[in-house]
């Protein structure tokens, strides 16, 4: 007889909790999987599309993926075959092989370019080291000096470590 009919009663003892064989554990689970939802059916669960297909950003991912590798592969093809072999072929109509190797030589000046650009930016824009601005700003807190008497003291509030304080305890 299958459990949870109608004719068969669930006894609430502790006894009716031990479960004798993996068999048994399996269907218990399944059981309570079927009985209680996380979703409610009207409300949709978080992660998946309309139709339960990929998501269009997955789509495009793949897509794009692939069109890199295709690429990537054509490219190498291209710059790599002797042109009396491309002839051969049929392809007659096809760039200069220097640009299969000036493309690259530009895409990788223009990348460290660009670091250097950045790293000289950040220089101009960094303080001086004898500038105050590196140790206070418009967030900086002194810290209080009244002390509360009486046997409990309250937490004192955030605030920033002075620096003779830090070069008492550092040098």
């Amino acid at each position: 007889m299958e459990r949870g009919t109608a004719t068969e009663e669930v006894p609430s003892s502790p006894s009716w909790l031990v479960v004798s064989s993996p068999r048994r554990t399996l269907s218990l689970l399944r059981e309570r999987r079927a009985a209680v939802s996380v979703f409610d059916p009207v409300e949709k669960a978080p992660g998946f599309a309309e139709e339960h297909g990929p998501k269009p950003s997955e789509v495009y991912g793949f897509v794009g993926s692939i069109t890199t590798v295709i690429a990537t592969v054509i490219f190498l093809v291209w710059a790599y075959t002797p042109e009396p072999w491309l002839r051969y072929l049929g392809i007659t109509y096809y760039p200069s092989k220097y640009w299969a190797l000036a493309v690259p030589t530009f895409c990788m000046v223009t990348l460290v370019l660009m670091m250097a650009f950045y790293l000289g930016l950040n220089f101009m824009v960094t303080p001086p080291p004898t500038s105050l601005n590196t140790m206070f700003d418009e967030y900086s807190r002194e810290r209080s000096t009244s002390t509360v008497s009486g046997v409990e003291q309250p937490i004192e509030p955030i605030s920033d470590i002075g620096i003779n304080q830090i070069n008492d305890i550092m040098f």
